[in-house]
């Protein structure tokens, strides 16, 4: 038996949890977004599982306490994580589509997909603890010792994580990765008599990380990509429209549609985006615009080709999309473009610039908003840096009418405790109150009230989706005090009627 064995065990445990827990997020984000619920049922349940682990490693240990034992959990673990990287696409397009709450179809998939490798992490420390048990007189700082380490493994672990792995290799490799080291530890940590067994597993896994890396390369090379940033899992894809037959290129964020363009026009793919043209309507003489998240920069291009004299600011807060749309969605440099790569509430609160119109489109999901933008302090923000005759333009995610326009109410009330002028145009149909759909909403800082006709036929088409219904009332004042998106949020991550 090597010295420190046992110290290492509880060190690489406490790695593998935290890296399971973090990558955990981006194994449920297609499928279930980022939402607080989501984390919080990550974070719930590998804690349970760890206690519960705790509470069976002790028990186990005391029964008896053999190195080979040890190993076995340790071999035990991997082949949970690997099994985890082959079935969790399979697992989560079950659940993701059973008919319940988002916060029940949350746990369910942690504990279906995290927790039996977090019961048996769990054991490793108590388990460990006892081996290295020699007296009573030093029990105490043993046991701490361990844990201790056990604690820096962790610590490790999110660092390694959060930093680098997540951006470097993305989340199927990374638990591979895992499992292997896993296996490798109790083949070579434990000399025992299954050693033959798991060093056969150990390279069944290796030809399957091999084989994972292999299989994306492929599919990177027919026009597939899924990718891993700092803030989001990234998969683009070519697909054809059904009814029309043109291919299309699409750009998904924690598995919602974020962008997309054809592959053989220029013209804007997602209906919604065109209704960004309605500016020029509110405010004809744009010669400087702000646009809060960027995607796969399908507008910024068409407001360039739009405005051939005016500047464009872009704000995107992950430098992987801005990347990406450089590589796969024919984003090229522009001197009349300037590209900001932080988060659009900071750039609002610093910039001493103006401009005559702010889009936003970072609202591009509903699973994960980032509610910072949407509080009354950062519509402040925004009136601040608009000229006189300035139009905000932004996507919402919502229904006109019902449970599903809870985010529309609040954040439509938000915008009128600041703004002068706030009209809704519902993209998909003004008349289908109850239908999850992007909703374009425009506020005026003049108070001069508009023409809504237009001699351009394309904007009296826009124009005509003018929604004249009632708002409610009742919905909060979004701030930064007081913002409780995920709820009001929750019967859209419910819904399976959406209309883009």
């Amino acid at each position: 038996m090597k010295r420190h064995t046992l110290e290492s065990t509880v060190f690489i445990s406490g790695t593998v949890i935290m890296i399971l827990e973090l990558v955990g997020s981006r194994i449920l984000a297609p499928y279930l977004g980022t939402s607080i619920y989501v984390w919080t049922s990550i974070i719930g349940v590998i804690l349970g599982s760890l206690s519960l682990g705790y509470w069976l490693g002790g028990r186990i240990a005391d029964q008896s306490a053999r190195y080979d034992t040890l190993s076995f959990i340790l071999f035990i673990s991997g082949l949970a994580i690997g099994l985890l990287a082959l079935t969790n696409s399979v697992i989560l397009g079950v659940i993701s589509r059973l008919p319940f709450d988002i916060r029940f179809r949350a746990i369910i998939s942690s504990i279906i997909l995290l927790a039996p490798a977090s019961i048996l992490l769990g054991t490793v420390s108590p388990y460990a603890a006892r081996l290295k048990l020699q007296n009573l007189e030093t029990s105490g700082r043993t046991v701490g010792n361990l844990y201790a380490i056990s604690t820096v493994g962790s610590i490790f672990g999110t660092f390694l994580t959060g930093f680098y792995l997540l951006a470097w290799i993305g989340v199927t490799k990374i638990l591979f990765f895992l499992a292997l080291i896993l296996v490798i530890f109790s083949v070579f940590g434990f000399l025992g008599e299954r050693s033959k067994t798991r060093a056969a597993v150990f390279v069944i896994l290796l030809t399957l990380t091999i084989g994972q890396h292999i299989t994306q390369k492929q599919a990177e090379a027919k026009g597939f990509v899924d990718t891993d940033s700092a803030y989001n899992r990234i998969q683009i894809k070519d697909d054809r429209i059904p009814q029309t037959g043109e291919m299309i290129r699409e750009m998904l964020i924690s598995g919602e549609l974020n962008s997309a363009m054809f592959l053989n026009t220029s013209d804007l793919a997602l209906p919604y985006s065109n209704y960004y043209r309605l500016a020029k309507h509110f405010n004809p003489l744009i010669e400087s615009a702000l646009m809060l998240g960027a995607g796969g920069y399908s507008y910024p291009k068409d407001f360039l080709a739009q405005f051939p004299e005016a500047t464009l600011a872009v704000v995107e807060i992950d430098p992987k999309t801005t990347e990406l749309a450089r590589k796969y969605f024919n984003l090229k440099d522009n001197p009349r473009l300037t590209i900001y790569h932080e988060d659009g509430r900071t750039y609002l609160n610093r910039t001493t610039s103006t401009y005559d119109a702010i889009y936003g489109d970072a609202f591009g999901s509903f699973y994960a908003l980032p509610y910072q933008l949407t509080t009354k302090e950062a519509i402040t923000e925004m009136y601040r840096v608009l000229n006189n005759e300035g139009v905000v333009v932004v996507n919402i995610i919502s229904s006109l009418d019902g449970p599903r326009s809870k985010f529309l109410a609040a954040e439509y009330r938000t915008f009128r405790e600041v703004f002068p002028q706030v009209y809704l145009f519902p993209t998909y149909d003004k008349n289908d109150t109850g239908t999850t759909q992007n909703i374009i909403l425009v506020a005026m800082k003049s108070d001069e009230p508009p023409a809504l006709s237009s001699d351009d036929a394309e904007l009296t088409h826009y124009l005509t989706h003018l929604w004249v219904g009632v708002v409610n009332k009742d919905a909060p004042v979004l701030t930064d005090d007081f913002a409780p998106i995920d709820q009001l949020i929750a019967p859209m991550a419910n819904d399976r009627s959406r209309k883009a």
